[in-house]
This record gives C-alpha cells, sequence and structure tokens, in this order.
C-alpha cells in the first residue's frame, strides 16, 4: 500500500532527524478522495491494518505520530485524528468543524 509506505518513511524522516511529533494530512491512510469507499466496512478495516503495521515496530518508540483516517463507531463514520506514542494508541479525536459548515 502506497499510503502506508509513505506514511512509515515519513516517521523514519521525522525519527531520524529529531523530532518528537510528526503529523500527517487528513485522512491520509485511506486518501481523501475515496467518496462512495467510506460507504464500505473494508475501508475501514484496512485503516485499522494500517495502524496495527505501525503499531507493531518500533516506528513510534519516542515520537508522538499524528495520523488521520476514517473510524467508524457505532455504524457512523468519522474524519479522525489517531496520535500513536510508544506502540499504543492514545487517543483518537474526530474531527468536529466539517470543511461545508
Amino acid at each position: 500500500d502506497v499510503n502506508l509506505a509513505n506514511i512509515v518513511e515519513s516517521i523514519k524522516i521525522a525519527k531520524r532527524d529529531g523530532c518528537r511529533f510528526r503529523t500527517g494530512p487528513e485522512l491520509e491512510i485511506t486518501g481523501y478522495g475515496c467518496q462512495d469507499h467510506f460507504f464500505e466496512q473494508d475501508t475501514f478495516f484496512h485503516a485499522w491494518e494500517s495502524i496495527s503495521a505501525i503499531l507493531n515496530t518500533d516506528l513510534t518508540d519516542g515520537i508522538l505520530v499524528d495520523i488521520g483516517m476514517p473510524v467508524m463507531h457505532k455504524n457512523v463514520p468519522y474524519n479522525c485524528r489517531i496520535f500513536l506514542l510508544n506502540r499504543k494508541i492514545l487517543a483518537i479525536r474526530p474531527k468536529i468543524f466539517m470543511a461545508d459548515d
């Protein structure tokens, strides 16, 4: 997956350069232009697979990583920020204000 590979590379560069915080764009795991795919469960499942792949490495050791991805909660999709540190999820933060608001 190209998006996951780009995220991993971005984290590696941030760590190499001594950063303690790395943030990425909105919906960076799935890409912003998924449109109808946001109605498919597989899109959400794949996003969590990507988070798992990152957490199962040392990538988040010593660096706070902020990743944008869709999250389904109680059958409602949310555009969220996932905060990772030391191989754990610290927080999931849904977007409050949408572009059309």
